[in-house]
């Protein structure tokens, strides 16, 4: 088998795996290099997201949700359970199995599209002739040496540690130690209320555990719309979840007998958490480390990202980079759209990829999720702008589900009725916000969502009423 290719892809997650199936579609003979492997040694492809992000995470949420209903709302639908208990060790089971299934997913989907798998870590050896030396280090110390006319960086990032304490994922967790917690703790601390710290806080709070978030900033989820955040904050507030804003860590220390950090309050007093875990979740950065970018001439900024342009080439001609390796949003689906987006200018094609209307979600209960601008977003830029909401209170499938937390919320310009943003908080809040991502990226006004017929009873109706209330003309609120 030749070993140069048409193009390289150095990453097998979400903006990898999909480059490479995309450029193989187009015709092109692809390679995508990974070094993620099971327990077992085993090739395990999907970056992050599948082995220890995105996919485990949504497997727990899901688990400790079923655990909580059974506990708290059975009883109301006249079911009978007796006492619940957690059998932690075969839900991690069931959480490693749903991993796996999409790992062998990710290899079945490179054989079917003739896309060449090589396991193992890549890096840049040097530039050449036909393109461009990408080496591949084996777990056996052995090497094997690529060629590719094209290469695709999708590196992607890791976890933020906190200075001088670092992850030994048994006592400070990063979020892979997180998602394999063998036993639920009694007392759980996290540093960071981002989309991490919440996800992984409300699993093990729903298991039993007493989770503390120490939160550095004065408010809660600044990047959401406020109105929902404060939804959200109140709905965590209730379930048991300690959110403490404007706590500044001082100091951690590691003993037999648990954690301690050593913080001051949003008061400046000085305060002091001890508990069996600690979860840091304070951000991620991109991970390049061993990649050699500098043999091929690819520049790096300040914070170690790989610099690239509006179309993700970098410095180097012929070398791309895409995903949490690059500038914006940490999220898959904008790692998937600006790999598909590469595949395709590499054939020449006109990739579309608009960081305006890429969707957040936060699989929390309830779910968060938004797209567009935020209200506080269009009082600074002085855009005049109109608002409607509608409460899932409201909402029959909400009152069917018992689940009536929360709202959605759309803002659309004053003048042309354009839809700017639209933002919920409430069940399955996930799902709904593409309805929403559709509307902003083909310019919808609030009239057309208002206009169209949604389903009856569903949830998506929330949806039509903000769309309605814009107008001031809701009609079951």
């Amino acid at each position: 088998m030749s070993n140069n290719f048409d193009v390289v892809v150095i990453g097998a997650g979400p903006g990898g795996y999909v480059a490479a199936i995309r450029a193989a579609q187009l015709g092109f003979s692809v390679a995508c290099i990974d070094e993620w492997q099971t327990a077992e040694g085993k090739p395990a492809p999907g970056g992050t997201c599948t082995n220890v992000g995105c996919i485990p995470s949504k497997a727990l949420l899901q688990s400790s949700e079923h655990f909580e209903h059974a506990n708290l709302h059975f009883a109301e639908h006249g079911i009978s359970t007796g006492k619940v208990s957690i059998d932690v060790a075969k839900m991690l089971a069931r959480k490693n199995t749903v991993v796996q299934q999409n790992n062998d997913g990710i290899l079945y989907l490179f054989k079917k599209n003739k896309v060449s798998f090589f396991h193992g870590r890549g890096s840049f050896g040097k530039a050449v002739d036909a393109g461009y030396e990408v080496r591949v280090g084996k777990a056996d110390g052995s090497e094997d040496v690529l060629v590719g006319k094209q290469v695709i960086i999708a590196t992607g990032s890791k976890p933020r540690a906190l200075p001088n304490v670092p992850f030994d994922e048994v006592q400070i967790l990063s979020n892979d130690g997180a998602l394999a917690v063998t036993a639920v703790p009694k007392k759980l601390g996290v540093i960071g209320s981002g989309v991490i710290g919440l996800e992984l806080g409300s699993v093990w709070r729903r298991l039993g555990a007493e989770v503390t978030i120490l939160e550095g900033l004065p408010k809660f989820l600044p990047a959401a719309d406020e109105q929902i955040a404060k939804e959200a904050k109140k709905a965590f507030d209730k379930q048991g979840l300690k959110i403490e804003l404007g706590a500044q860590v001082a100091e951690v220390k590691t003993a037999k007998t648990g954690v301690t950090i050593n913080y001051t309050d949003a008061k400046g007093e000085a305060q002091s958490l001890k508990v069996d875990k600690l979860i840091v979740s304070i951000g991620r950065v991109a991970n390049t480390e061993g990649l050699n970018p500098d043999a091929v001439g690819v520049q790096l900024d300040e914070r170690g990202a790989i610099v690239v342009d509006d179309e993700c080439r970098t410095s180097a001609k012929g070398i791309w980079a895409v995903g949490d390796v690059v500038r914006g949003p940490m999220l898959a689906h904008k790692a998937e759209e600006e790999g598909v987006a590469v595949a395709e200018r590499i054939a020449g094609q006109h990739g579309h990829v608009n960081f305006n209307t890429i969707p957040y979600v936060i699989y929390t209960s309830p779910e968060i999720s938004w797209v567009g601008r935020t209200e506080q977003q269009l009082k600074e830029q002085g855009v005049a702008y109109k608002a409607g909401s509608f409460p899932f209170l409201a909402n029959g499938r909400a009152r069917a589900l018992g689940d009536t937390t929360g709202l959605v919320k759309v803002l659309a310009d004053a003048k042309t009725d354009e839809i700017l943003g639209v933002h919920i908080v409430g069940p399955q809040a996930s799902e709904l916000i593409a309805e929403a991502v559709v509307a902003l990226e083909f310019k919808a006004s609030a009239e057309d969502i208002a206009r169209i017929c949604h389903a009856h009873p569903s949830l998506s109706e929330a949806t039509k009423e903000a769309a309605l209330a814009v107008d001031k003309r809701a009609l079951n609120f």
